[in-house]
């Protein structure tokens, strides 16, 4: 009798490991894990787009805004962004060299602030600045908005002027 209890207290110790050993690590394949994505859309300055300066575009005759990421590459005019001030945008993303139409403009409609919106297939890109001087032209510094279809975004500072 003595045997038996101790066979039967073995059996059950063993059971009980190999119950809490199933419960701890639960054998799942890889096919039939699922991965759920956040959908929430996050500043990505990782570098996802490439934005590049260029020199001003010829195309541009009168009337124009044009910024660069900051005062000192404004200087140096190593611009990022430049339109008409009317129906198109020139900038250099991605390492291609591409005019965008401008959907709306908001220039200094109210409280000093400039408002641009622009896209095309696969950008979509919206300028907001403040005025921080205004002469014969008028400087401004803002952000400039670059959206992918795929989700990607880059915000980065603007420094720039608009004027004729």
């Amino acid at each position: 009798m003595k045997y038996l209890i101790i066979f039967f207290s073995a059996f059950l110790v063993v059971a009980c490991k190999k119950e809490q050993q199933q419960n701890a690590q639960p054998s799942v394949s890889p096919d039939s894990i699922k991965i759920n994505q956040d959908s929430v859309t996050t500043d990505m300055s990782s570098g996802k787009i490439a934005v590049d300066t260029f020199p001003f575009p010829s195309e541009i005759k009168e009337c124009s805004c044009y910024f660069a990421k900051s005062k000192a590459d404004f200087l140096s005019e190593k611009y990022i962004y430049a339109d008409d001030a009317g129906k198109t945008a020139y900038m250099k993303l991605d390492g291609k060299r591409i005019a965008l139409n401008l959907i709306s403009s908001s220039d200094m409609e109210v409280d000093e602030q400039l408002s641009k919106e622009i896209e095309n297939d696969d950008y979509k890109i919206s300028v907001q600045g403040k005025k921080i001087k205004g002469e014969e032209a008028l400087l401004f510094e803002g952000t400039l908005t670059i959206e992918k279809p795929d989700g990607t975004i880059v915000r980065m500072p603007i420094y720039g002027e608009c004027g004729c």
